[in-house]
């Protein structure tokens, strides 16, 4: 046998080989790796649309925190505001009713001291017609002993 001849017979089975391929395979192989490669790209774009989506809810979610920790420290601080609009209240109605008590209680101490003015009165008039019944040895009557002391009493 002759070796070209093996060669050119090799050659031309292996360009029939080739073509075969390329007409039948090669296609094929070609439409699965495109179909790969669209699968990957696919992927990573989701991949990056993921990651900014991920992103935006983390600065959502902080923006949620910042706004909750403004709302707590408007809370805090309303909260504060109002405790001590309750103890200043509290305090003026406390002065307010001390100042009533205090009042009436002074009402009180006059009317006493009004009452023992008069009972002193009362007794200094009985105490004068007594010294003065003794001084005169006679008896005045009550009603005539009242007058004369109202008359002692707006002449001083």
């Amino acid at each position: 046998m002759n070796v070209n001849l093996t060669l050119v017979i090799n050659m031309i089975f292996f360009a029939a080989f080739v073509f075969f391929c390329m007409k039948f395979v090669w296609p094929h192989i070609m439409a699965a790796i495109e179909e790969r490669q669209n699968k990957i790209a696919e992927g990573l774009a989701a991949s990056e649309r993921s990651q900014k989506d991920l992103e935006l809810a983390q600065e959502k979610a902080a923006e949620i925190l910042r706004e909750a920790k403004g709302q707590s420290a408007e809370l805090v601080d309303s909260a504060k505001k109002r405790h001590t609009e309750i103890v200043d209240s509290a305090k003026d109605d406390a002065r307010a009713e001390a100042d009533k008590i205090k009042s009436g209680a002074q009402a009180e101490i006059e009317q006493e001291v009004n009452r023992a003015r008069e009972q002193l009165r009362a007794k200094v008039a009985t105490l004068a017609v007594a010294g003065a019944e003794k001084v005169i040895e006679r008896n005045i009557d009550e009603a005539a002993n009242n007058d004369m002391f109202d008359k002692l009493v707006k002449d001083l």
